[in-house]
């Protein structure tokens, strides 16, 4: 089944990888589930998060094994203050629900910054868009992809 972000790799022709998995309903720590139903290391596997900086929606893009700086997402952004967005805000704005949000082909286009350490991969994975897919790419396609600046972010 295709979902938003595979039809905009599509049409980019930006190569990329499906990996699906089973998710199980009861599981709410989405990305280390597909980290361990993939069989990748936790650091590989990055999850979307959605943060308010200064009155505007700004996507975060970490490994699941950390968590999103706000202060250093604020500052990447050049704003002053972020704080996360709230979850059904970030499921209208995106088109996509929380545990499956992808950092690419949202309904709106939010800027977006992708933790450094995704450089550190040949590839890396990302949510294809819905619970139980992931994008493998190469950090270099999915900075395209997003249009994304890379800075440290994570912690």
């Amino acid at each position: 089944m295709s979902t938003p972000a595979i039809a905009a790799l599509r049409a980019a022709g930006i190569p990329f990888t499906e990996r699906s998995y089973l998710h199980d309903p009861a599981v709410t720590d989405f990305g280390r589930e597909a980290a361990d139903a993939l069989g990748v290391e936790p650091d590989r596997v990055f999850k979307t998060l959605l943060a308010d900086v200064d009155g505007r929606l700004v996507v975060g893009i970490v490994p699941v094994a950390g968590k999103l700086d706000l202060k250093a997402l604020a500052a990447a952004a050049g704003g002053k203050k972020a704080v996360m967005a709230d979850a059904a805000l970030a499921e209208r704005r995106t088109g996509y629900v929380v545990g499956g949000i992808s950092p690419i082909g949202q309904k709106s286009r939010h800027e977006t910054v992708l933790d450094e350490t995704a450089e550190l991969w040949d590839t890396v994975f990302v949510s294809g868009g819905r619970r139980g897919l992931d994008l493998e790419l190469t950090p270099a396609d999915l900075i395209r992809a997003t249009s994304a600046v890379v800075a440290d972010i994570a912690r």
